[in-house]
């Protein structure tokens, strides 16, 4: 691990064996992190290609809180895991998360929440925890994040090729006012999302999602593009909402 910032200075990025489709196919959501601290190295590889994303009118309004292991930083993982908890709690109970296939250990429902109990609880002992964010120089807009999340999926993707995974969550949103003054945020600036970032302790894809033809239409709402076809060995999930009747079976 070489956390020495000034040699950096002379140390190109990073290169991948994983090509941009193979990564694209299998980024997952990463909830679960091994306690290895990120080196130095591959967080600037990773910022750097965050960096490099579009924006509007190339103002690059995009700024990136990274906080790992210093005093301030515990407290803002501290503070977020709580609000995390609190969350998950209550959505928990709402969605019923214990009840009908959820009682089952081993069923999807199961599984996914004893995931999101385990994330909550780690929370604020995440290798990284990254505060994406906007410097806006307008008022709120509804395009401004258009700004803002392409640098994200360049930061997810950029540490899916170095081995690392992570996931986005808006768990600061109750705790924003208190996570401002604590890392001295100017009010103005938009705090669009948190990032966990961490070696997984399982691995990434290829992930699982419904076919092709139920996303990409053609000449008219509805319609799916003949050449909408998945690749072959796709593996697909019934996640989502309900099939409509003459889709093909998943």
């Amino acid at each position: 691990m070489n956390n020495d910032p000034y040699s950096l200075a002379d140390q190109p990025v990073s290169q991948s064996a994983i090509s941009l489709l193979e990564g694209l196919a299998t980024t997952r959501a990463i909830r679960r992190y091994t306690n290895e601290q990120i080196p130095h190295e591959h967080l600037r590889d990773i910022l750097y290609s965050a960096t490099r994303a579009p924006s509007g009118s190339n103002r690059q309004p995009f700024r990136f809180l990274v906080l790992t292991e210093g005093e301030q930083a515990q407290q803002a993982k501290a503070l977020i895991a709580t609000s995390a908890q609190e969350i998950w709690t209550a959505k928990e109970q709402a969605d019923g998360y214990g009840q009908g296939s959820g009682a089952d250990p081993n069923s999807p429902k199961s599984r996914m929440a004893k995931t999101m109990r385990s994330y909550v609880e780690h929370f604020a002992h995440v290798p990284a925890l990254i505060l994406p964010c906007l410097v806006r120089y307008r008022a709120p807009d509804p395009m401004e994040g258009a700004s803002v999340y392409p640098a994200v999926q360049n930061l997810l993707l950029a540490a899916r090729a170095l081995g690392y995974g992570g996931v986005i969550t808006g768990f600061h949103k109750p705790v924003e006012s208190e996570l401002k003054t604590l890392l001295d945020i100017p009010e103005e600036v938009f705090v669009a999302c948190t990032l966990t970032l961490g070696k997984p302790q399982g691995k990434h894809g290829p992930v699982r999602r419904r076919p092709l033809e139920e996303f990409v239409f053609t000449d008219k709402w509805g319609k799916a593009a003949d050449w909408a076809i998945d690749p072959p060995g796709t593996r697909f999930t019934s996640a989502g909402p309900p099939q409509k009747q003459g889709q093909r079976p998943i």
